[in-house]
């Protein structure tokens, strides 16, 4: 374990009271830890002890001065930010939810549970729910935890026999003893660069997800980033190192295949075919299909499971065929290499892109030269408009543009985006919002963001599909 300690402390500080926090607030005091919620701003739902200042060095001095070792830190507060760095200067731990999760599962009675770990710029959650979908129908008793299931230590304490684990960076950053059977690290790409403060760091956040690996290591082949990052594994060396692709289950025609067989046959998949068997679709089931042969899960059992999936909302979902134009919601594309996952894949001249939001310090010229021969226009939304109107005009400048600025309700503007979308689209076109950037500047959420373009698509456009 490298020196690791196990040893949970008796007193622990829970800062960030949003879902995982309040779970690992009630999980810790459920096993008997001494606890204390802190937080800038007053939880809702939570009738725990806490202590809330919005002045981010007097609650960390709060937690300083009530003697806490630990602090479990939300995913949502920046590892540069004044609050964690004075915590860090204090001498306080950091952890996230998923390091209390492992050390509550290991000191406990489900000591030895698998963890089948998966982090990436995009696809985490497609994988995660692919893998749980085979390891469901092949009757394993499995969890589907993490960035945007459950929270972690909710399900310490249950029968599970096996965690399917989605984590991002931002938890990994404060993950220093989980020991994953299994790891895969899917893409990485430029983001999260405000959070971490620099790609270097995001990067290396990524990395970790291969750190004390049992089993087996995960990259695409080819992907020599990834690659490196899983070679420098730490604690790892017992652990195969695994190339997916080439050899080890390839896409050919639409199907995946394993030794000797077709493993997932494309056409038994709904949602593949429908998205028009999407490349960064395809490797997702790949992953969740190398996934599941490692943890020995019959050819049969990820055939049936792969064909029995439905994706989360707002990934590549069509919404209408109306008037023979394919509608499509990608909300979830919030960065440039989730956006070109979808736009690719498209006939030359034939997207009507709606594009825009918080570029979250993104730099977009990459994306436009890899799509450019994809775009018959583009929309832009958002207040980040200004990079994408450049990058466009730099790289694509045989492209229509049209803005629409927004602001107030973004349903009563969303209608103008869809109007001016339908005004260019002809039959065999596809109208795609894959916005490239995060929502928080106009929405609450990318589902929020989703929800509303669909909306104005089936008031506009109507709702038929074929």
């Amino acid at each position: 374990m490298g020196g690791i300690s196990l040893v949970l402390p008796p007193k622990i500080a829970v800062v960030g009271l949003g879902v995982s926090g309040k779970s690992a607030y009630q999980v810790a005091a459920r096993r008997g830890i001494e606890v204390c919620g802190f937080d800038q701003s007053k939880p809702s739902d939570f009738d725990g002890l806490c202590v809330i200042d919005p002045d981010a060095r007097e609650l960390a001095s709060a937690v300083a001065t009530g003697g806490y070792p630990v602090a479990v830190v939300s995913p949502g507060i920046p590892i540069g930010s004044d609050l964690l760095v004075a915590l860090r200067c204090a001498g306080i731990e950091l952890w996230s939810e998923v390091e209390l999760a492992w050390r509550l599962q290991e000191s406990g009675t489900h000591a030895g549970r698998p963890w089948l770990v998966v982090t990436g710029t995009n696809g985490k959650t497609t994988t995660v729910g692919v893998l749980t979908a085979i390891l469901g129908h092949a009757g394993v008793r499995v969890a589907e935890v993490g960035n945007v299931g459950l929270p972690i230590t909710s399900q310490v304490d249950t029968d599970a026999e096996v965690f399917v684990v989605e984590i991002s960076s931002f938890q990994l950053e404060t993950t220093v003893s989980m020991r994953p059977e299994l790891s895969i690290c899917l893409n990485i790409e430029s983001d999260h660069v405000d959070w971490h403060g620099s790609v270097e760091d995001y990067r290396n956040a990524k990395g970790r997800v291969y750190d004390r690996t049992k089993k087996a290591r995960f990259y695409f082949d080819g992907d020599q980033l990834v690659k490196h990052l899983a070679e420098a594994a730490i604690e790892a060396a017992d652990s195969e190192l695994v190339a997916i692709g080439g050899a080890y289950l390839p896409i050919e025609d639409h199907q995946i295949l394993g030794v000797n067989r077709v493993l997932v046959d494309g056409d038994r998949v709904g949602f593949w075919k429908e998205r028009g068997y999407s490349h960064a679709l395809g490797a997702d089931i790949q992953a969740a299909a190398a996934l599941s042969l490692a943890y020995g899960v019959s050819a049969a059992s990820i055939e049936a499971g792969v064909a029995q999936y439905r994706p989360h909302a707002h990934r590549q979902e069509l919404v209408s065929t109306a008037q023979g134009v394919l509608w499509i919601d990608d909300s979830k594309a919030t960065n440039s290499h989730a956006a070109a996952a979808v736009l690719r894949d498209r006939d030359p001249g034939s997207v009507i892109w709606i594009a825009g939001g918080d570029a979250k310090g993104q730099d977009f010229d990459a994306l436009v030269v890899e799509v450019a021969s994809r775009l018959k226009a583009v929309v832009l939304i958002g207040e980040d408009r200004l990079a994408l109107r450049s990058a466009l005009a730099k790289n694509a400048p045989g492209v229509e543009i049209y803005e629409v600025e927004g602001g107030g309700d973004p349903q009563e503007w969303m209608g103008e985006v869809v109007a001016r979308a339908q005004a260019e689209a002809e039959p065999g076109d596809s109208v795609i919002l894959a916005p490239a950037c995060a929502s928080w500047d106009q929405f609450s959420s990318y589902a929020q963001r989703g929800q509303v373009f669909a909306q104005a698509v089936l008031t506009q456009v109507g709702d038929y599909r074929d």
